[in-house]
Parts: structure tokens; C-alpha cells; sequence
């Protein structure tokens, strides 16, 4: 049998069968290879499988191979990653201005790891009822700039309704990843999608304004009014990029592109080379700062998870 992969809990994992319109439970065949694989879950919710009976069980015999998927840094393992979902047809970021507020730093890296494997996105800004005009300004800097450079941004409020009705129209016949902090009210736009989800909602910590989880598992739901799937995944506090060198990371800033192929050197990474036409465009205006900003940031954060991996691997060696 062929079946999807809706939920991973572990060692036992959902998975949808088309053909017969049920939902069964299933463990992996024997053992997957780990060691020397970089990936903390060798099944995603996403991933369309084989499946098998074994001893009275079922089991999944074969992953097919994937179309695309969305990885990030393993929360407790920094050098290795974990796949989000797989098999995407639309990835949904969605932010916050405040309560809890969402970087751009957080954002661009998600931005960088779906320009990866080509996979559109959409960046939904929740909360945008009740917004102090300096946050106001904020919200406008983001909207022009992603916009310009070709990202689709719906600014959104569950308490107005401001955005649900064109984010509707937009997951329709998709597979849609949400994805986002905990507490930017990525749950309470999944029911106002589809009541019928009937999501848990958390509440923001006082404290630290930042979002306690009610999501603990990623988990694939079909929205049969709309023909699509929403793949719900738990609040991520960071994005790590695991899966590129530092050298790569240039090609999935769409606003570098016209300026990639003038500098005066061919491998140039924009950082401190002179001639720079990267550089020369920010200062002239066309390349948002902040946004350069977040890809230094990125260059750094590949350098430092390549020595945490090769230390891993010499580990292994020695073993």
C-alpha cells in the first residue's frame, strides 16, 4: 500500500491511504541507517511511503523520494538537522510585530532554506489589530521590502478577520506548511481556515511575551472544503541553516541577484571584498540593509555548525 505520512511521534507514525480512506498507525521496517546522516528523523510528515504488514503490524518498507522539503537545525543536536515536512506545494512563515515579536533574522533564514529547493512561501504578519504607531512603521518597512523583491505578504488578525479571507483563497489545491513562533497565533489562523480544526491556542508568557507551546508534533490535516493539506508544525524558537555552504547562500537572496555576476571577483561572498557590487548597491540604496545584515548572519552561522560537524565526524572516527 502507498500512504502519506501525517504525524511522526517517534517510533510510531500516522499515515494516510488514499486508496481507502483511512488513517493507520506504522513503525519503521528493521532499523534506518543513522549514523554518518546528518538528519535527526529519517520519516517526515509529508512523505509518501510503502507500506507493509509485518507480525500483525504495519510497517513502512520504503520512503519515496522527495520533491523538496524544509529542514532546520536540530534544537538539541546543533550539528545535525531535522526535517520539518516534505513534499510541499506552498510554505507559510507567519510573524509577529509583538507578543512575541519575530525577527527578520528569523524570518530571512526560513526565506533561505525554501528559495533552496524552490519552494514558494508566503509570509502571513499576524496580530496586526492592535499595533502602536511605531510598530506601525515597522510593519510598513516589512511590507515594502519583501515585497519588492517578490515575496507575497498578508498582514492578518484573527480578532478582525484582516487577511483570512485572501489567505483562503491562497491554500487552495496546495499543501501548505505553517510555520512560525510559538504564540504568533499560527493555531488560531488554522481554525479560522477551517473551524473544524479546532486547534489548541496557547497564551503568551508575561514574563517574556514569548509564546508557550500547544503544538507538539508536526502534523499533516486534509481541508476537504478547500482540496488542500495544512501541515501544523510545533513553535520554532530558531531556524538554523544546516544544508549549504557559505558560499551558496548568496543565490537565495533574490534582491543580490542582478549584482552577483559584476563583482570583480568571481567567487566574491559580499563581505569585505573590494569592488563589491553587492555592497556598493546597498550603500546606494537598492539592497535593503537589515537584509544584508540577516545574510552576514547566516554566513556565520554556516561556518560555525561546519566546524561543530566535522568535530562530530572525527568522533566517529575515533569510535
Amino acid at each position: 500500500m502507498k500512504g502519506v505520512i501525517t504525524k511522526s511521534t517517534g517510533t510510531w507514525y500516522q499515515v494516510y491511504i488514499q486508496d481507502k480512506d483511512v488513517e493507520i498507525s506504522a513503525r519503521l521496517k528493521g532499523a534506518f541507517r543513522m549514523e554518518g546522516n546528518r538528519d535527526t528523523n529519517p520519516i517526515a510528515v509529508g512523505d509518501q511511503v510503502t507500506i507493509e504488514t509485518e507480525l500483525g503490524d504495519y510497517v513502512i518498507s520504503e520512503i519515496d523520494e522527495r520533491k523538496n522539503y524544509v529542514i532546520r537545525q536540530s534544537p538539541k543536536r546543533k550539528a545535525l538537522r531535522h526535517i520539518i515536512a516534505s513534499n510541499i506545494d506552498l510554505a507559510v512563515v507567519v510573524a509577529a510585530i509583538k507578543r512575541p515579536r519575530t525577527s527578520t533574522g528569523f524570518i530571512d533564514r526560513f526565506l533561505v532554506s525554501t528559495e533552496a529547493y524552490r519552494i514558494p512561501t508566503l509570509i502571513v504578519v499576524n496580530k496586526v489589530d492592535d499595533l502602536s504607531e511605531k510598530e506601525q512603521l515597522t510593519l510598513n518597512d516589512w511590507v515594502e521590502t519583501y515585497s519588492k523583491i517578490g515575496y507575497h505578504i498578508i498582514c492578518s488578525s484573527t480578532i478582525t478577520g484582516q487577511g483570512i479571507d485572501e489567505l483562503r483563497a491562497i491554500i487552495n489545491d496546495k499543501r501548505c506548511l505553517f510555520s512560525g513562533h510559538s504564540g504568533v497565533g499560527k493555531s488560531s489562523i488554522l481554525n479560522q481556515l477551517d473551524p473544524s480544526l479546532d486547534l489548541k491556542t496557547g497564551l503568551i508568557s508575561k514574563v517574556h511575551e514569548k509564546g508557550m507551546h500547544t503544538t507538539t508534533f508536526s502534523e499533516l490535516f486534509r481541508l476537504e472544503k478547500y482540496n488542500a493539506e495544512i501541515i501544523d508544525t510545533p513553535g520554532i524558537k530558531e531556524f538554523g541553516v544546516l544544508h549549504m555552504e557559505d558560499y551558496e547562500v548568496k543565490d537565495f537572496f533574490r534582491e543580490f541577484i542582478p549584482y552577483l555576476n559584476q563583482c570583480k571577483f568571481n567567487n566574491c561572498l559580499h563581505i569585505n571584498e573590494p569592488d563589491c557590487k553587492v555592497i556598493e548597491a546597498i550603500h546606494e540604496g537598492h539592497v535593503c540593509p537589515w537584509r544584508y545584515g540577516n545574510y552576514l548572519g547566516i554566513i556565520e552561522d554556516i561556518r560555525e555548525q561546519a566546524k561543530s560537524w566535522e568535530l562530530k565526524k572525527r568522533d566517529w572516527i575515533k569510535r
